[in-house]
């Protein structure tokens, strides 16, 4: 008899022996208590993890109550796990002397691994400038490389953006603010500790950070010389005379000896610290009629508290 060449399929046994809630449940993540030394940090981790005030009080916690919020780890190719989200509830166990924290293991390729390295951090206060620029530029780069396999969409309007953009609308920021901070990460390490120290401001940061490296390290000796950090114009010429090329050592020291007009003279606020007090729909005309009409109440406040 000739065959049909049709092959027949049977069902397993695992099939016909468990139920259709025990396969979802196999399915789900499963959180799992794994040694501390099973668990390495994450590759280039931009966020720093401080023994500080802190790290102590979430110590405390953790000695009394145990971790509650689960980390988040893949497989290391080279053995345990690497820690995509908890370093710092992993240094917290470490200092309340626990073995082991609870953890869950999921499967990531590295684009998105970034991903949710980077949310689950930025959600954090108190976030240093160096620490959001190099997150930021980890982020754009991952989303660049997901943008190669599918389109870049903001569910929300379904429509294609550009990767800085969609990552703007995600962080509640602007597209050029996200550019000016991951500039911050070309400037050599003593002058991006100065913005995290807040001893240079922003703008004048971005303007520093298109000096050549050795420029750069040139303008410290200068800066520790006349015992001076650049403001925003004097930057923004130290940039030009880079470009130009005629910055030198002198030229440096002849800007930042130079006598800055009084900061009283100007009070700036820059949107990054004002969109936190808004709703993200508040344009930047709406929040500056709001905090006029805001001044007015205080200051109508103020006169009849003077007149009492």
């Amino acid at each position: 008899m000739k065959s049909s060449g049709r092959k027949i399929e049977l069902t397993s046994l695992d099939d016909l022996f468990t139920t259709e809630e025990n396969r979802q449940e196999a399915k789900l993540e499963k959180i799992r208590d794994i040694p501390l030394s099973e668990l390495h940090p994450f590759k280039n981790h931009p966020f720093h993890v401080r023994d500080d005030e802190a790290m102590m009080e979430t110590a405390d916690s953790v000695r009394q109550y145990g971790v509650l919020v689960p980390a988040i780890a893949r497989p290391d190719p080279n053995g345990g796990y690497e820690l995509v989200s908890g370093h710092r509830r992993h240094r917290a166990s470490e200092l309340a002397g626990m073995e082991t924290m609870p953890v869950i293991v999921r499967e990531l390729d590295d684009d998105a691994a970034v991903l949710v390295m980077v949310d689950s951090n930025l959600q954090r206060e108190n976030i240093l400038p160096s620490e959001r620029a190099f997150a930021y530029k980890m982020k754009l780069e991952a989303m660049k490389h997901q943008g190669v396999r599918g389109d870049l969409t903001s569910s929300q309007l379904g429509t294609k953006l550009r990767a800085d953009e969609l990552l703007a609308q995600q962080a509640g920021s602007s597209r050029n603010q996200i550019q000016r901070y991951i500039r911050l990460t070309e400037l050599v390490p003593d002058l991006l500790e100065m913005v995290d120290e807040r001893k240079i401001a922003l703008n004048p940061a971005y303007e520093l950070s298109f000096l050549k490296k050795e420029e750069q390290e040139q303008l410290l000796d200068a800066m520790d010389s006349e015992q001076a950090t650049p403001s925003l114009s004097q930057a923004q010429r130290l940039k030009k005379f880079s470009q130009e090329g005629h910055l030198t050592p002198d030229v440096m020291c002849a800007i930042m000896s130079e006598e800055k007009k009084s900061e009283w003279d100007r009070v700036t606020l820059t949107s990054e610290t004002l969109r936190k007090y808004f709703p993200k729909s508040y344009t930047p005309k709406k929040m500056q009629e709001t905090i006029v009409k805001l001044l007015e109440a205080w200051q109508r406040q103020r006169q009849r508290e003077q007149e009492r």
